[in-house]
């Protein structure tokens, strides 16, 4: 716990605060900034002489009950509340759900890309955004329920064919893997969303394979550089693989490319000229 730092980030939340931002009137005679100690203390259900230990760095360490009335009391953010709770020494108590709506500039990069494949995928790998070059590649994505467009159920449990792979990669057992790890710090992240708990609970009661893998209890993922897919109308394409974090929403944003006059920027090309239509077959 850094009891000094603790101190000084509350009262810059504090002092940011005017009392009309929680309700309060302004009242006359203010003689400091934002809000006044007694009345954070208040707002945040705890005696106002523990909340002035606080800030002046005498208190002993608060509960994550206590922290979670202080950030709602002074309006944090979930970055802030994060980071009350690091300064705190304290595991945050998440009640947040992972985003899925995606920044409207994403949303336009990936129209500016039209040779490239590339999509925007959630913490919980739904894929939330697609080009057409993307859709081609892998599925047409507008054609599936909300649902059926998430990567690891796809992974692990549909559908079902004898030869049925995952849009034919090369590495789906890799990738299996990963989904694995990076689930399990979504899970982490987000203990209380039921679209993640639910999606976890799913998986291990249809895969034996997921339920094998989650109990490893893996949590560093190797990053996955290049990724070959078997496109039915196309044949093999190997492309780079890169994945961009917008951690702001805690999504990411996968972009397939190759090297210019290579194979595989040939075969893009090609697929490019095809469109989705390339595609449109059940895998």
């Amino acid at each position: 716990m850094d009891k000094q730092e603790l101190g000084a980030f509350l009262r810059s939340r504090r002092e940011r605060l005017r009392p009309q931002d929680v309700g309060l009137p302004s009242g006359p005679r203010r003689r400091t900034p934002g809000l006044r100690r007694e009345e954070a203390a208040v707002l945040a259900h705890i005696s106002t002489e523990y909340y002035i230990r606080l800030e002046q760095g005498r208190a002993p360490r608060p509960s994550a009950e206590v922290l979670a009335g202080i950030a709602g009391a002074l309006r944090l953010t979930d970055a802030e509340t994060d980071h009350l709770h690091v300064l705190a020494g304290t595991a945050p108590t998440h009640t947040r759900l992972h985003r899925r709506d995606v920044r409207p500039s994403i949303l336009a990069l990936l129209q500016r890309l039209p040779q490239t494949p590339a999509f925007v995928m959630s913490a919980a790998f739904e894929v939330l955004a697609w080009n057409d070059l993307a859709a081609a590649l892998m599925e047409d994505f507008a054609r599936l329920a909300p649902k059926d467009r998430n990567l690891a159920r796809r992974a692990f449990i549909g559908p079902q064919r004898a030869d049925a792979t995952l849009y034919g990669i090369s590495d789906a057992a890799e990738f299996r893997h990963q989904v694995v790890m990076q689930l399990h710090a979504t899970l982490a992240r987000y203990p209380a969303d039921p679209a993640v708990t639910g999606l976890v609970d799913e998986l291990r009661d249809a895969s034996p394979d997921f339920a094998r893998l989650w109990e490893r209890h893996d949590v560093q993922a190797a990053p996955m550089l290049t990724k070959t897919f078997r496109h039915p109308a196309i044949g093999e394409i190997t492309v780079d693989c890169d994945t961009l974090t917008l951690t702001d929403r805690d999504q990411y944003l996968v972009v397939y490319s190759a090297p210019p006059e290579s194979p595989g920027a040939e075969a893009l090309a090609l697929l490019n000229v095809l469109g989705a239509e390339a595609g449109d077959y059940l895998r």
